[in-house]
């Protein structure tokens, strides 16, 4: 027996590291319980309406049903290359990307300018900041309401003020060539205040003893723009800039309300096509195709703008 006994030693020392790691993971799991359970319903809620959701577009965009009562049969792939081929969706997808450009751009631009304007905090910056983010509060279906009446041809708030200074007054809504912009301006007009908040966090983070050093050394307000505020907004500019593409993507609302994808789908949007395949044409593959590019396209650019941000803050 006395020869036996030594050989045990090395299971008894192996096993402890083990007994060990189980203990810590047993007293972090008990510690980390009251928070788990607290974040239970919103996991749920996630579970079932995002995540399960988004499974249930996968399984859609490999079904297709030739008729309301016909039977389901898989198909594969086929419905994303009816998409990809489909000129409808190859439309909605320049409208789109001309749509977040200029909506994205000149929206960005003016919460910079804003924020700017009304950093420094008193009770006029602070009633005009209300002023700027009350169009964030209006739905978006009053919004495209009150802009249908502003853009109604000769009798419109548009037509009436700028009427004597155009010789022929242009269908702001009904003309193909120009109802895309048209509709940028309500979008321009409703986002720009929520960006302004972002800015203005952002700003807070500026230095202040660089930007009075920098003002000492002489740098003018437009140095120290371009040298201090700037590069210091970066991760908020990225940010904003995903928040402003994916608005571009999901605000449609003012679509169905002002042009419903017209004149000639020239205001037909990625989102709305989907709602035609789905809705009107009752090809729920054929949409589920599509929402399934649309949320890959979103998610690869999401996931690059935080792989970028954290690139710069882990950098020198």
């Amino acid at each position: 027996m006395s020869l036996a006994e030594p050989a045990a030693l090395p299971v008894a020392t192996s096993a402890a590291p083990r007994l060990h790691i189980l203990k810590r993971f047993s007293n972090r799991f008990k510690a980390s319980l009251p928070a788990y359970l607290l974040l239970l319903p919103s996991l749920v809620f996630l579970a079932l309406f995002t995540y399960g959701a988004m499974g249930r577009v996968v399984i859609d965009a490999l079904y297709q049903r030739a008729t309301p009562k016909a039977p389901v049969r898989f198909v594969g792939l086929e419905n994303i290359s009816a998409v990809l081929a489909d000129p409808a969706f190859t439309g909605a997808v320049v409208n789109n990307l001309i749509y977040a450009v200029g909506t994205a751009v000149p929206s960005i631009g003016l919460a910079l300018l804003f924020a700017l304007a009304l950093s420094r905090t008193h009770a006029v910056n602070s009633a005009l900041r209300a002023a700027l983010f009350l169009p964030v509060l209006i739905p978006m279906v009053a919004a495209s309401a009150l802009f249908l009446f502003i853009f109604l041809p000769n009798v419109g708030l548009l037509d009436y003020y700028i009427g004597r200074l155009l010789p022929v007054l242009p269908n702001w809504l009904g003309d193909p060539d120009i109802a895309l912009y048209a509709i940028m301006i309500i979008t321009v007009w409703k986002n720009a205040g929520y960006y302004m908040l972002f800015f203005l966090a952002g700003l807070q983070a500026v230095p202040e003893d660089v930007m009075e050093a920098a003002h000492l050394d002489g740098a003018g307000p437009y140095q120290r723009l371009r040298h201090i505020i700037l590069p210091e907004l970066k991760p908020t500019f990225l940010f904003v800039t995903v928040i402003a593409i994916l608005n571009a993507v999901t605000q449609v609302d003012h679509v169905f309300v002002m042009t419903q994808g017209g004149p000639s789908n020239s205001t037909n949007l990625v989102l709305f096509y989907i709602y035609q395949q789905a809705v009107e044409h009752y090809d729920v593959g054929k949409a589920s195709a599509a929402t399934l590019l649309t949320l890959a396209a979103l998610m690869g650019l999401t996931a690059l703008s935080f792989r970028t941000m954290a690139n710069r803050e882990g950098g020198p």
